[in-house]
């Protein structure tokens, strides 16, 4: 489990880590963890790949709730768990999606519990990713990180929030569209399979998404279109 914590109390940050690598111990999980001294450092150096946060509430530079704001722009899914001395300040988490919190000083079952959680998802999670072969080597893409798919010559182009990858593959776009469409993609051209969860705007014969403008086949746009209002109403795609 890879866990970034933005603290700008050592001591507090300290106890964390300690209840972080007793959970390790008690539990076999292996944990990664990254340290950050405010909000602004972590959304500086957030790159994704960690699978949990823990922010403190009031810290000086950018405070958590400031800090998580930024980085749901870039990640949705990953989850968060806020560190605060106010149980009032826990209700300001519903604003980013936030997973709980947890009360200053931080319990070591406390966490532990909200840990195990957050293994729960995340194994849930590995249900649901794309899991491909790349140079012999086995790389998982979560659906949640892949903004979309395009083909050329014989690549396939992952587009997803960790960076590109480029696979020279047997598998057509057309087998990967059959694979993702339960799971909210959809063809909006013959050279691209795009994630609706990223879609911000479909104008005239391209869709923004991400931050990129893709073209649309008109003879794509009707159902890319209806696909696009029906993962809005959260029906199954």
């Amino acid at each position: 489990m890879r866990i970034a914590i933005a603290e700008d109390q050592q001591t507090c940050a300290d106890q964390l880590q300690a209840h972080l690598r007793r959970y390790a111990g008690e539990t076999g999980t292996a944990v990664q963890v990254d340290v950050y001294p405010n909000g602004a450092q972590l959304v500086e150096h957030y790159r994704g790949g960690w699978d949990l946060l823990l922010l403190d509430v009031d810290m000086p530079a950018m405070n958590g709730f400031d800090a998580a704001r930024a980085i749901r722009r870039a990640d949705p899914e990953i989850p968060i768990l806020f560190i605060t001395n106010l149980a009032q300040y826990a209700i300001r988490g519903y604003e980013v999606n936030a997973l709980d919190y947890i009360l200053k000083p931080v319990s070591y079952y406390a966490l532990a519990m909200k840990l195990t959680m957050v293994s729960r998802l995340l194994r849930r999670n590995m249900e649901q990713s794309l899991m491909l072969n790349q140079d012999g080597d086995l790389l998982r893409i979560p659906y949640s990180h892949l903004y979309y798919v395009e083909i050329f010559s014989h690549q396939l182009r992952y587009h997803t929030m960790e960076g590109d990858v480029e696979i020279t593959t047997a598998r057509t776009l057309s087998t990967l569209e059959q694979e993702l469409g339960e799971h909210g993609f959809v063809r909006c051209h013959k050279s691209y399979l795009i994630n609706l969860r990223y879609v911000d705007t479909l104008r005239g014969n391209t869709v923004l998404l991400a931050g990129v403008e893709l073209p649309v086949s008109r003879s794509r746009r009707k159902a890319v279109m209806q696909a696009i209002i029906n993962y809005a109403k959260g029906a199954r795609l």
